[in-house]
């Protein structure tokens, strides 16, 4: 084994060597207390009390070191706190106005399908309440109450039994009647239809709604009703040729 530099070092026990160990640590750590160069405890190496004058440079730079970073960590977890707090409250507030904006969207809708709800119901009534329009049969009494519908509306007087009365003496009925031997008919205007009405008559009292169609049966008794009251007051009033 070779020989410590230190004479006498092999010969001392273990625990005298751990007790040296523990001197030299100690004066190790005395050390980190040195005497700040400059101060008065530097040049005299006494205070008043007598005692060194020695700061304990090394341990307070780590204080700082330690509650800087910490406040800096402590900062840092304050922003992202309030940040998560107002990531939250926006959160929050989108969530709210997509709800009302939704709630008002359906209302909306709801509205729009009552008012479309209501016009159906309301059209529906009408046509319940609206009575049937009124069907005629294709022959002579049809076609006399037709027209006497027809002539309602339009203010033109005249009755059943004066229309069918006038219609068989004129044509017995026939609305494809055509008069060849007339006075009428010796002009080149023969009497037609089933009131035998000329031409120029029928077009000029024809009766708006109604055919153009001279031998239209209800046109042409329309037409023939019409010319009747302008001249007779009535048809009821013809009891001949006209």
């Amino acid at each position: 084994m070779p020989k410590h530099a230190i004479p006498g070092y092999a010969r001392l026990n273990r625990t005298h060597k751990l007790s040296a160990a523990g001197v030299a640590a100690a004066g190790a750590a005395a050390l980190v207390f040195a005497v700040v160069p400059g101060s008065a405890g530097a040049e005299q190496g006494h205070d008043k009390a007598g005692a060194q004058n020695v700061k304990p440079v090394a341990f307070s730079a780590v204080d700082d070191a330690a509650k800087a970073q910490q406040d800096s960590i402590t900062k840092q977890a304050d922003a992202s706190a309030q940040q998560a707090e107002k990531d939250a409250a926006d959160a929050k507030k989108k969530a709210a106005d997509e709800a009302k904006a939704k709630e008002e969207a359906d209302a909306k809708a709801k509205a729009e399908q009552e008012r479309k709800d209501q016009e159906a119901a309301s059209r529906s009534a009408d046509r319940a309440a609206a009575p049937a329009p009124k069907t005629h049969s294709n022959d002579l009494d049809g076609w006399i109450r037709e027209s006497l519908d027809v002539m309602q509306k339009h203010g033109i007087p005249g009755s059943y039994d004066g229309l069918y009365r006038n219609i068989m003496r004129e044509s017995t009925g026939n609305p494809q009647a055509v008069n060849g031997y007339d006075s009428n008919a010796q002009q080149g205007t023969p009497s037609k239809g089933l009131l035998q009405v000329i031409d120029p008559t029928f077009q000029a009292y024809h009766v708006e709604g109604t055919s153009w169609d001279i031998f239209d049966p209800v046109a042409n008794i329309v037409a023939a009703c019409n010319y009747a009251a302008a001249t007779y007051g009535s048809m009821d009033n013809v009891n001949s040729a006209y």
